[in-house]
């Protein structure tokens, strides 16, 4: 079968520009991760539909900071910020040099792990037509333009690529997709994605799904060198 984006193979950790990422099928995460008391209050205050894709993340970013950390799953906490965006704590101490961006879809989940901020979603394909309907929300003419000339603006995995790179970026930038947020993070290019601004992207295909990752980098990074103690 003929896809835009090269595939990325499920379950296993894949490096690029310096973060680690990871997709899973929803029905390979059956386990459920052992939560500390901090993470069993935030599961518990999730609504029962909200849990079970909860606990799959968890349990995918636990693994992937454990490999790369070589830390103990155990004692590896992913909790919540108070705009509800995760952060990394190992045997009690917060990492504030490691970032985490968690994903999910009704098939997979994804995560990523990098020093600067990260962002990484999922969209299926079949969402391809309810993201046409909100297009005006997120993209700007230009923006369909530039779909239409790299990869055809009518294929669903144009709009599936649209969405979760808009998603991932405002990931990393702890922002949002409702307000002016989706609009200042433009897509200048699909095939390789290019995005404005300090970030970088790339694009995969994950099964039926299309999946993101942006990287962004604070604005002294252009001043600063770059330093991290992850072992990327």
């Amino acid at each position: 079968m003929h896809t835009t984006f090269s595939s990325i193979a499920p379950g296993r950790v894949h490096r690029w520009g310096g973060a680690a990422l990871v997709v899973a099928r929803r029905p390979d995460l059956h386990r459920a991760p052992l939560l500390s008391p901090a993470e069993q209050c935030v599961v518990r205050a999730l609504p029962a539909w909200r849990q079970a894709e909860w606990l799959a993340g968890r349990l995918l970013a636990k693994r992937l900071v454990s490999e790369v950390l070589a830390a103990p799953t155990n004692n590896v906490e992913i909790l919540p910020r108070d705009d509800g965006s995760p952060y990394v704590v190992v045997s009690g101490s917060p990492m504030p040099a490691v970032n985490v961006s968690i994903s999910h879809t009704a098939h997979h989940i994804a995560a990523a792990l990098a020093p600067e901020p990260v962002g990484v979603d999922l969209c299926e394909t079949v969402s391809a037509a309810a993201v046409r309907r909100v297009a005006d929300h997120i993209l700007s003419p230009g923006e369909r333009s530039v779909f239409d000339t790299d990869v055809g603006a009518d294929r669903p995995e144009a709009m599936a690529a649209a969405w979760a790179l808009k998603e991932a970026a405002v990931k990393a930038d702890r922002s949002g997709l409702f307000g002016s947020a989706p609009r200042r993070m433009v897509i200048l290019g699909l095939r390789p994605p290019v995005l404005s601004g300090r970030r970088r992207a790339m694009v995969w295909q994950a099964g039926d799904a299309v999946l993101a990752l942006v990287l962004a980098y604070p604005c002294h990074a252009a001043t600063q060198p770059r330093t991290s103690r992850m072992p990327l």
